[in-house]
C-alpha cells in the first residue's frame, strides 16, 4: 500500500530556452514599442536635435539582442525538430522568419531611419521627409509579423 504516484511535468531544454527566449523577446518588442518609444516621442524626442542618434543607439542595442534571440529561438526549433518527430515543420520557417525580421531591422530599417533622420544642417528646420513614414510603416508591419509569426510559436512550444 505504499505506493507513491510521482508525475513529473518535465521539459526538454531546448523547449525550455524557446519558451524563455521568445517570451523575453516578444515582451522586450512590446515594451519597445508600446511604451518606451511612444513615452520619448511625447516627451519631446523628436524635437531634439540628437534624436536621431539617441534613437540608433537604443535600437542597435535592441537589434543584437533581437538578433540573439532569434538564433537562439531557431537553434531551439531545429534541435526540437531533430529530437521530436512530432514537431511541427513549421516551426522552422517560423523561426527563420523571425530570423530574417531581425536582420532586415537590425541591417536596413534602422540604418535607414537613422541616416534619414540625421540634421545635417542645425539652422534649417526640416519636416520628416516621407521616406521616413515609408520606413516606420515597413518597421510596424514588421512588428505584426513578428509578433503574429513568435507568439504562434510560443504556443506551440507552450502546448508540447
Amino acid at each position: 500500500m505504499n505506493a507513491v504516484s510521482s508525475v513529473e511535468l518535465k521539459r526538454p531544454i531546448w523547449q525550455s530556452i524557446a519558451l524563455l527566449t521568445l517570451g523575453f523577446w516578444l515582451s522586450a518588442s512590446l515594451l519597445l514599442d508600446w511604451v518606451i518609444m511612444p513615452s520619448l516621442y511625447v516627451s519631446g524626442m523628436m524635437t531634439q536635435a540628437s534624436f536621431a542618434s539617441a534613437g540608433y543607439v537604443i535600437f542597435w542595442n535592441f537589434n543584437r539582442l533581437e538578433l540573439l534571440s532569434a538564433g537562439l529561438v531557431l537553434t531551439s526549433v531545429l534541435a526540437m525538430c531533430n529530437s521530436q518527430s512530432k514537431w511541427r515543420r513549421s516551426a522552422i520557417i517560423l523561426s527563420m522568419l523571425l530570423l530574417a525580421i531581425a536582420l532586415v531591422d537590425t541591417y536596413l530599417l534602422t540604418p535607414q531611419m537613422s541616416a534619414i533622420g540625421l540634421e545635417l544642417n542645425l539652422f534649417q528646420t526640416i519636416e520628416t521627409p516621407a521616406t521616413m513614414d515609408v520606413l516606420h510603416g515597413g518597421y510596424w508591419i514588421l512588428e505584426a509579423v513578428k509578433l503574429l509569426a513568435g507568439g504562434t510559436l510560443l504556443g506551440w512550444c507552450w502546448r508540447r
